[in-house]
């Protein structure tokens, strides 16, 4: 695991923080306007800032002295984001010149012991002359640009790189047997599964959201077997996360995906689905893991209510309908130990080989209970697939005609294989190989002979 410096932008608003991010992100990922405080969310990229120098850059909400919620904490936030930074560029307008505003956040930046580079934007035509008075700041020597224009930027990089710290290699914690995520949004219970599992307090589990910051390994063993379970971050709404080390740990949380064998995602029974729910299933979903959906909190609940919670499951979950769903209370332990089972089977689902000739009956049964239809009017044929890879179990259809195979024939396709293979718990990914002819374009080169009897032939086709 490689982590890369990271560099800040902070300033006040509308000083053309958010038009340098996405100047050196080369994107438009964040909003750029002439209206004041309109970035309050953290942006986040990854970039090259010059061959082979990588790093992270934040956009960050403007800094006021307005006593406003918001802008308070917009305040607070940025100020303690900027002790996770490498570098900092501190943002003013040349056009405004100093304001009282940019003297009291220099003044804090210079507590920070922090590199800090001041970064003078909206300065076309790059005049040293016209930025004397930022002097005035005590951060040392502007650097002007206009991230508008594209001026000044080369000159930005060449003066940030020295100030970079050397990339770290960070070891990934070891997995044992059965690498086990335990997903959801803030406060769903999923420390306290955690610790239910144990038997023990081994993590933090208060009623605060945001207590867990950081991904967890956990091994243990369990009548034999082997596991290691990772309590995540919460993953909460974008417009939510209002600290960066907790935006961290969502890209943490996201890569103990990546990490797992099986997701265990945990869901408030009290709550129901939520949209955000839905868009974590869809993350595990697009990574393909084992998954089991896990309702926390049950026991509160009356009949009428349990019964919605399912009807919304039915229909918000469809798109998933290969996961399992379990009804527990993690507090009082009611049906945790009978998620192993589902576990440990969907582990063996996902990393399974299946013999070829096997996967090759199942696909003539398909054929013959929904013919591939017709792309591009030519019909499609599969002709025999293979598998090529586990976790998850990737399937390669070989045929004719399959650039743009219908999503209403794959996920025919997919249904068809998780059911033939008994997959609990597991989706599978589906991959297309074209057979095209190998002698297409190959002009055949004809003997002496056979030009002969060619010219014969078109004689005997003249006289008709």
């Amino acid at each position: 695991m490689v982590s890369y410096p990271i560099i800040s932008l902070v300033g006040r608003p509308n000083v053309g923080k958010s038009t340098l991010f996405n100047r050196l992100s080369k994107s438009r990922q964040a909003l750029v306007s002439d209206f004041e405080g309109l970035t309050r969310d953290r942006q986040y990229a990854s970039i090259e800032l010059d061959d082979n120098i990588y790093c992270s850059i934040v956009d960050t909400g403007g800094l006021t002295n307005e006593n406003s919620l918001i802008d308070s904490g917009i305040q607070g936030q940025v100020l303690n984001a900027l002790n996770e930074s490498d570098v900092i560029y501190f943002i003013v307008s040349n056009k405004d010149g100093v304001t009282s505003l940019d003297l009291d956040i220099a003044s804090q930046l210079r507590k920070l012991k922090k590199n800090i580079i001041l970064v003078c934007n909206k300065a076309e035509g790059l005049d040293k002359s016209s930025a004397s008075e930022f002097y005035e700041l005590g951060l040392g020597d502007p650097c002007l640009i206009s991230a508008e224009h594209n001026q000044g930027i080369q000159d930005l990089i060449e003066i940030t790189i020295p100030l970079l710290p050397e990339i770290i290699e960070i070891e990934s914690p070891e997995v044992k047997g059965i690498a086990v995520a335990v997903l959801g949004r803030p406060n769903v219970g999923k420390s306290t599964l955690i610790n239910r599992i144990l038997g023990e307090e081994r993590v933090l589990a208060i009623d605060i959201p945001g207590t867990t910051r950081d991904s967890i390994f956990i091994p243990f063993e369990r009548e034999g077997q082997q596991y290691t379970l990772i309590d995540t971050a919460g993953i909460r709404r974008k417009r939510s996360v209002s600290e960066k080390v907790e935006i961290f740990s969502i890209i943490k949380a996201k890569d103990a995906i990546d990490d797992s064998h099986v997701v265990i995602l945990v869901l408030d029974a009290h709550e129901g689905v939520t949209d955000q729910d839905a868009t974590l299933l869809g993350m595990i979903a697009e990574k393909g893991r084992a998954l089991l959906i896990v309702i926390n909190k049950w026991d509160g609940l009356d009949n009428y209510q349990k019964s919605e919670v399912k009807r919304k499951l039915d229909v918000k979950l469809s798109f998933v309908n290969y996961a399992s769903v379990h009804y527990i209370s993690a507090l009082h332990g009611s049906g945790v130990g009978k998620l192993f089972s589902p576990i440990k089977r969907s582990y063996e689902n996902a990393g399974g080989r299946f013999p070829t000739s096997h996967l090759n009956r199942i696909l003539e049964q398909a054929n013959n209970i929904h013919q591939p239809p017709p792309v591009a009017g030519k019909r499609m044929r599969l002709k025999f697939v293979n598998q090529s890879d586990v976790f998850p179990p990737t399937l390669i259809f070989h045929g004719n005609h399959v650039q743009n195979v219908p999503n209403s024939y794959e996920r025919f396709l997919k249904n068809f294989f998780i059911t033939a293979l008994k997959l609990t718990n597991t989706p599978i990914k589906i991959q297309y190989k074209s057979g095209d002819n190998p002698f297409k374009d190959k002009k055949n080169i004809l003997s002496a002979r056979q030009i002969q009897k060619k010219k014969r032939l078109m004689k005997f086709v003249k006289k008709k």
